[in-house]
């Protein structure tokens, strides 16, 4: 019988995580910051469109990554210490929690406050929930916090794949890249 140890995430699941990659940086490179005044202020409306339109995208395609690893065949972990499957295993749900939670918490901020959310072309899509200005800020501030923490995580989570490709020449980058010999 032929072993079929798989090796390399499908072309899906590197599409969806390559995009989500993508999506995430420019999102955070796009992000108004600053005061409730200076974000919906007209002269910061292209970028907090875009950003919104991106935090929405990233929200889709992370419930479009749940739902295919849910049916998807995946690679085993490389044999190594059980820390460092341990390790990967935490950052990989700190991950998909901050992916969860960096759009829904700038949702329900923006909502709270009185604001709808104001995609690309013009598309508003208001509050269906009552005003509470107070919480809306504080969970816009803890918005900024994760935005932060995904970034962290993101680079900690990157550094981890080089490590792995050029200290551990394990293979573990290498299933994520695209291309057959990547």
């Amino acid at each position: 019988m032929e072993d079929k140890t798989i090796t390399r995430y499908s072309v899906p699941a590197q599409l969806l995580h390559w995009l989500t990659a993508i999506l995430v940086l420019v999102a955070f490179i796009y992000g108004p910051g600053g005061s409730e005044a200076r974000i919906y202020s007209a002269a910061r409306d292209a970028d907090r469109q875009l950003h919104e339109t991106l935090g929405v995208c990233v929200l889709t395609l992370v419930a479009l990554r749940i739902l295919w690893r849910a049916f998807d065949k995946r690679p085993e972990h490389p044999p190594g210490p059980r820390w460092m499957t341990l390790a990967a295993s935490v950052v990989q749900g700190a991950l998909y929690a901050l992916l969860l939670g960096v759009p829904l918490t700038a949702i329900c901020g923006a909502w709270l406050e009185g604001h709808s959310l104001t995609l690309l072309a013009g598309v508003l899509v208001p509050s269906p929930l009552p005003a509470s200005h107070d919480l809306g800020a504080v969970i816009a501030e803890i918005h900024t916090w994760l935005g932060d923490a995904i970034l962290w995580l993101a680079g900690a989570h990157t550094l981890a794949g080089l490590g792995h490709h050029y200290v551990l020449k394990d293979g573990v980058l290498r299933s994520m890249l695209p291309g057959r010999d990547a």
